[in-house]
């Protein structure tokens, strides 16, 4: 396999995974997010990453997430879903369970927590890949997982069989570009915070975009993608400047970005927010209060079609 053998372009969010107050899954509020956002431009869901929370779920819980997010994309687009864990086996276990949901492709990061060789994240990936059976995303998110696919590693990737693409989430400007140049002939390449670099992203020549963003302010993530693809630039870079200013937002203040996220959709009263699971918490106090505010700020009036 290689970058040819899907179809997986354009803005491709990565979804919430909703939870009441008592931390179930809201199911309703799930597939009415995924609904929303096909209508406003996405062309693709991903599911279960770190927007979805994967870590705070059972693995009985991620499949039925799975499921889910295949029966809604049926006829509209591509579902890939995470498949996050530090033992290749269990890895591979999420592919096989994503693969009977009827899932189009999987993304798969590197092991967390232990920080790993280069050799050793080479190591784990293969082993992925020897018993992988859907199409293989790569996820490039360091910050998180605390060991990173650099572009060399991403370029020794490129040659196993069931990789087809990277998303690359390391924030830094440099390091996508170095991994695109890298990568770009074998291996789609999609822009993780595209709400700080996406329409560069774009530009250089990135094959897609997926952000969380898209959870809070669909038009303008998906719209970023399209305007930039059109030309409309001066659209493009306002666009990409709210983008900027909401990842500010989001991540100051005593705010993170996830519990934010979800904070932001309750405001806007958007499907798929509710509250965040342990260890996350719901934000409160003058986060939420500078939150409410910031969204007034940045897009007045706060409302966005359900």
């Amino acid at each position: 396999m290689n970058r040819s053998s899907v179809n997986w372009f354009g803005p491709m969010p990565a979804i919430t995974t909703p939870f009441r107050d008592d931390l179930s899954i809201d199911e309703q509020a799930f597939v009415a997010n995924i609904d929303r956002l096909f209508e406003n431009g996405a062309t693709g869901m991903v599911a279960s990453g770190c927007t979805g929370e994967f870590w705070a779920m059972s693995m009985a819980e991620r499949s039925r997430v799975a499921r889910l997010t295949v029966e809604a994309c049926k006829g509209k687009g591509p579902a890939i879903i995470g498949t996050g864990a530090i033992r290749p086996e269990d890895v591979i276990d999420q592919i096989d369970a994503a693969g009977e949901t009827g899932a189009d492709g999987v993304l798969v990061m590197p092991p967390f927590f232990a920080h790993l060789s280069d050799a050793e994240i080479i190591a784990h990936f293969e082993a992925v890949n020897d018993k992988a059976s859907l199409p293989i995303l790569l996820y490039n998110i360091p910050g998180n997982a605390g060991n990173a696919i650099t572009p060399d590693i991403a370029s020794r990737l490129a040659d196993l069989e069931m990789v087809v693409g990277i998303k690359e989430s390391s924030g830094s400007w440099r390091n996508f570009h170095a991994t695109l140049n890298a990568v770009i002939d074998k291996l789609l390449v999609f822009c993780g915070p595209s709400s700080v670099y996406g329409v560069p992203a774009t530009l250089a020549g990135a094959d897609g975009l997926i952000d969380c963003f898209p959870n809070v302010w669909a038009r303008g993530c998906h719209d970023l993608w399209h305007a930039t693809k059109a030309g409309r630039m001066d659209e493009a870079w306002a666009l990409q400047r709210t983008g900027m200013e909401l990842t500010d937002l989001f991540t100051t203040g005593g705010r993170t970005l996830y519990p934010a996220t979800k904070a932001a959709m309750n405001i806007l009263e958007l499907p798929g927010g509710g509250v965040p699971r342990p260890p996350l918490l719901p934000l409160t106090g003058e986060p939420l209060v500078g939150l409410t505010s910031g969204l007034e700020a940045l897009l007045s009036p706060v409302s966005e079609p359900a």
